[in-house]
């Protein structure tokens, strides 16, 4: 089981696989983004009314038997997002926005599919299916293949002057 993991997320001969992942995941985020950066109820002169309206609706989700929205996520959405709504608004326009172009770029690829998990995370709790469960079960495989899944992208030279620098080779080199 270990080389059939080790070769699916850490050798580069699959690094094409994740690269299409990647991209397409990417691109998802970009495009939902970049419609709320140009929306001025997401990010602009009427910021927040958007978010408050999605949370609004997810407050409706609480009741019954199995209710989609837990109590404890109704309580958040009451007590922070809501009354912070024009930061919430903005902070997931720019948030998909970012996490768009890094995943595109394979920049940071693990961390970028890790805000987007995130995201997905939170508009589940918020009661919202759509395409959060497919997107958050490919971010969780961009994850995991952290090291590859940026090898076509910047990755390929990110990562090794983040680990030069952790390492200490960077600042030898210098002197």
């Amino acid at each position: 089981m270990e080389k059939i993991s080790s070769f699916l997320f850490s050798n580069t001969k699959l690094s094409w696989l994740w690269f299409f992942v990647r991209i397409y995941v990417g691109w998802t985020w970009l495009t939902a983004g970049w419609d709320k950066v140009i929306n001025p109820v997401w990010a602009g002169d009427k910021a927040g009314v958007a978010v408050s309206g999605f949370l609004t609706k997810s407050l409706t989700k609480t009741t019954g038997a199995h209710p989609d929205v837990q109590g404890w996520y109704a309580y958040f959405i009451e007590t922070i997002a809501l009354p912070n709504s024009e930061i919430f608004s903005y902070v997931v326009s720019f948030g998909e926005f970012f996490v768009g172009i890094a995943l595109i770029l394979g920049a940071v690829t693990g961390i970028a599919a890790f805000f987007g998990a995130f995201m997905n995370i939170n508009y589940l709790f918020a009661g919202t299916v759509s395409t959060n469960p497919e997107l958050l079960l490919l971010e969780i495989f961009i994850m995991l293949a952290w090291k590859t899944a940026g090898w076509y992208g910047l990755d390929r030279f990110i990562l090794p002057q983040i680990t030069a620098c952790k390492s200490g080779k960077a600042s030898k080199k210098r002197n």
